[in-house]
């Protein structure tokens, strides 16, 4: 089977497929699954409206892959450039929602402001969070060269006198996609925590903010990653929850998403980030944290290859390139989504972990940012789903409930801090 073709001239034309991990989130767009991604950064300056919206005007033509409108054809969503003016607005608690398509001049994006933070939601059908970290530190470097400051280029925060490059504007799965190989999906059934939904478009949201290097020393004390504690952390505690439940006791399985950029040395701001999973079956006996540690690191490393990534890609690609699949019109695809997601999201994953990992900010720019807070979409079933991010010599961890109950969160950060890793708490409800 053939690969779809690479657009070409993304930036000159008036409308662009969507990726190949985008073609399923519009049809999931809904009150339980927003697929929205919030990233926010806290900066020493305060935030001025107006001086905001200029900034984002300014840079809006260096990313013509966010700039855009979604809009209906037939057989496939695509985009299609978006003339309007965009907006700022003030934050609010109910963040991570639902973005619907005609709100905020037809943007698919949000950017919010309070005292001194600005903060980027965006749906995920636009980027993944690498590429929301890029545009938000963009615009934060816009916004200080605003108020008088010197900022330079580098890392995450991109040179507005250059055009958008042909590398940051493809679909790098189809590059990528290593033809003819597959990987089977997960099917079955696993433990799930759930509690009583708070009201509709509300969420928990806590934040643990920790000293970095004292969570590298304490997984490096076990041999692991960052991520691999964490993934680990998580493991036992929804183990022992299940543990105190009757019924059957399923898997516990934790979906660990990754930078495919990293592998394939990719360019994309697009999407281009999958997801592994790590489990643990409480039927084969009694885990030891330090077996969940094990486990878990020398799973990933084994997974984590580019034979591994190309055949996930292709998984992916090949529905796209499917002959039936491309001939089936739009809103039978929509609702076959729909319902898919209805009866197996989220079942075969018991939670998600996920870490951006280190802002690369310019030197010049540093002393003027505090911190960065990284925030994944609000699951259904998944009552905790957590991101990761660091900057300077702090490490925040924020997990988005759909819960009243904070089981979860309590767990997760009263094991860090027996542990010997201190952690400051903030949430949005107070």
């Amino acid at each position: 089977m053939s690969k779809p073709k690479q657009e070409k001239q993304w930036a000159d034309k008036p409308w662009f497929r969507l990726d190949n991990a985008a073609l399923i989130f519009p049809g999931q767009n809904s009150e339980q699954w927003s697929n929205v991604i919030r990233i926010s950064v806290d900066l020493t300056v305060p935030i001025e409206p107006q001086r905001l919206k200029q900034a984002l005007c300014d840079i809006l033509p260096r990313f013509p892959t966010m700039a855009v409108q979604l809009k209906k054809g037939f057989f496939w969503y695509y985009f299609e450039k978006n003339e309007n003016e965009p907006v700022v607005r003030p934050d609010s608690n109910n963040q991570g929602v639902r973005i619907q398509y005609h709100e905020n001049n037809r943007f698919l994006f949000r950017v919010f402001y309070y005292r001194n933070r600005i903060a980027l939601e965006a749906f995920h059908a636009l980027t993944d969070g690498y590429g929301c970290a890029v545009f938000l530190s963009t615009l934060a470097a816009q916004y200080l060269r605003l108020c008088g400051h010197e900022i330079s280029c580098g890392g995450m925060v991109l040179d507005l006198s250059e055009k958008p490059k042909p590398e940051e504007l493809e679909d790098a799965f189809i590059r990528n996609a290593t033809p003819g190989a597959t990987l089977p999906r997960g099917t079955h059934k696993v433990y799930h925590k759930t509690g009583v939904s708070l009201p509709t478009h509300t969420f928990h949201i806590i934040t643990g903010n920790m000293p970095v290097d004292r969570v590298k020393q304490r997984a490096a004390a076990r041999g692991a990653t960052v991520t691999e504690y964490f993934t680990a952390v998580l493991l036992k505690i929804y183990l022992d929850f299940q543990k105190q439940e009757a019924g059957r006791q399923r898997e516990v399985v934790i979906q660990v998403p990754v930078n495919g950029r990293k592998a394939f040395g990719a360019k994309t701001l697009r999407n281009m980030s999958v997801c592994y999973t790590v489990g643990a079956d409480p039927n084969l006996g009694t885990y030891t944290f330090e077996e969940l540690v094990r486990q878990t690191s020398l799973w990933l490393r084994y997974v984590n290859n580019k034979k591994t990534l190309g055949a996930m890609f292709n998984s992916n690609v090949q529905l796209q390139t499917s002959p039936l699949l491309r001939r089936i019109p739009l809103f039978i695809k929509d609702f076959g989504i729909r319902l898919s997601f209805h009866f197996t999201a989220e079942k075969t994953n018991t939670a998600l972990f996920t870490n951006l990992g280190v802002i690369d900010l310019p030197a010049d720019m540093r002393p003027f940012v505090e911190s960065y807070i990284f925030m994944p979409s609000v699951g259904k079933l998944n009552g905790g789903r957590m991101g990761a991010v660091s900057f300077g010599s702090t490490l925040s961890v924020t997990v988005a409930n759909r819960y009243r109950e904070t089981d979860v969160e309590r767990a997760f950060f009263r094991f860090l801090i027996q542990d010997g890793v201190p952690v400051k708490i903030i949430s949005n409800f107070t």
